[in-house]
């Protein structure tokens, strides 16, 4: 009687769960859901021009826009671009955000302040990106920026060195921007992952005297696995994404060797071409290619043994479904 009267006030008090979470819902149907379908629409529609409302599905060739997108040779640059960049800054930001998880997490080590370092290493995440883009636009200004002066100050270079207009250097400057932005970040999920992990293990790897660099690669981030994975997801569309940086620090330049997929979605769309079914089905064929790029880094990472018991378990079930088919034609 009692578990009863329980159940009944449990399935009562579920309508709260559905109240709260339904301003959340609202909003993601109107601020994410309806613009992404109507961006899959616009990519098969002949929608161009500011305030255009008079547009109609394509005929003939339906796929016409991602035909067209797909042969831009400054769209496949673009997506270059954008890999590039973001291989080049995301490296070594997990290499970095690994070791200060370790330093900060190290059970025989004390680092002192450390809510001090923590705040400091964060810091350049919440900074807007229009900061950023003019505090480096004007440390590396040409020619009587602070970095070149003291570059040549310690003889390092003759002559002030112009990073804006050689390609390298602009590529190697915007993947900088976004590792000293995003390691921050990318170390305070690392820690709140390590923190997660049973205090049990290490102190039996303790007690069999394990050292901290074997606690570290045969404890810490074979348990880490999920966040890991959580971290290269989340960076992968960061990074497939990246516009603010780009756009305003260098506006793509030079030469367009720093234009990524999201500044040629943006130009294509709002400067001055108005092309909005050509920016639509861009933005769709970057939506797959990043679906397909997560869905790999999930099998890649994904829990082996978990996956094999699994397998195992089915194969179970389909053997003694067929054993008890057999009885069955038997009788």
């Amino acid at each position: 009687m009692k578990s009863a009267q329980s159940r009944i006030k449990s399935i009562s008090n579920a309508k709260y769960g559905y109240l709260f979470a339904l301003p959340f819902v609202i909003a993601y149907l109107i601020f994410h859901f309806y613009p992404t379908i109507y961006t899959t629409v616009l990519g098969f529609t002949d929608c161009q021009g500011l305030n255009n409302t008079e547009w109609h599905l394509l005929k003939g060739n339906l796929f016409e826009n991602f035909q067209r997108i797909l042969t831009n040779k400054s769209f496949i640059n673009s997506v270059k671009n954008t890999v590039i960049i973001w291989i080049m800054n995301f490296i070594p930001q997990i290499t970095l955000a690994m070791l200060l998880t370790a330093w900060f997490t190290a059970r025989r080590i004390t680092v002192k302040g450390q809510g001090f370092f923590k705040v400091i290493f964060y810091m350049p995440n919440i900074i807007t990106a229009a900061t950023i883009a003019i505090l480096f636009h004007a440390l590396f200004a040409y020619p009587t920026g602070p970095v070149n002066d003291l570059l040549v100050r310690n003889g390092i270079i003759e002559a002030s060195y112009n990073f804006y207009v050689k390609k390298v250097a602009a590529k190697i400057l915007v993947a900088f921007i976004q590792f000293w932005t995003w390691y921050g970040y990318t170390m305070i999920i690392l820690i709140s992952g390590v923190l997660g992990i049973s205090p049990d293990i290490y102190e039996a790897a303790d007690i069999d005297g394990a050292n901290g660099m074997q606690i570290f690669f045969r404890i810490t981030i074979p348990n880490l696995k999920t966040v890991l994975l959580y971290t290269l997801v989340t960076s992968l569309i960061g990074g497939l994404n990246m516009f603010d940086i780009p756009k305003l620090f260098l506006n793509g330049g030079p030469d367009n060797s720093t234009k990524t997929a999201s500044v040629f979605i943006y130009e294509q769309a709002f400067a001055g071409k108005y092309l909005y079914n050509r920016a639509a089905a861009a933005s769709m064929l970057m939506f797959v290619v990043i679906a397909i790029c997560s869905a790999i880094l999930f099998y890649l990472m994904r829990d082996k043994d978990a996956a094999a018991l699994a397998k195992l378990k089915k194969q179970e079930r389909k053997a003694a479904k067929k054993r008890g088919t057999g009885l069955q034609g038997g009788f």
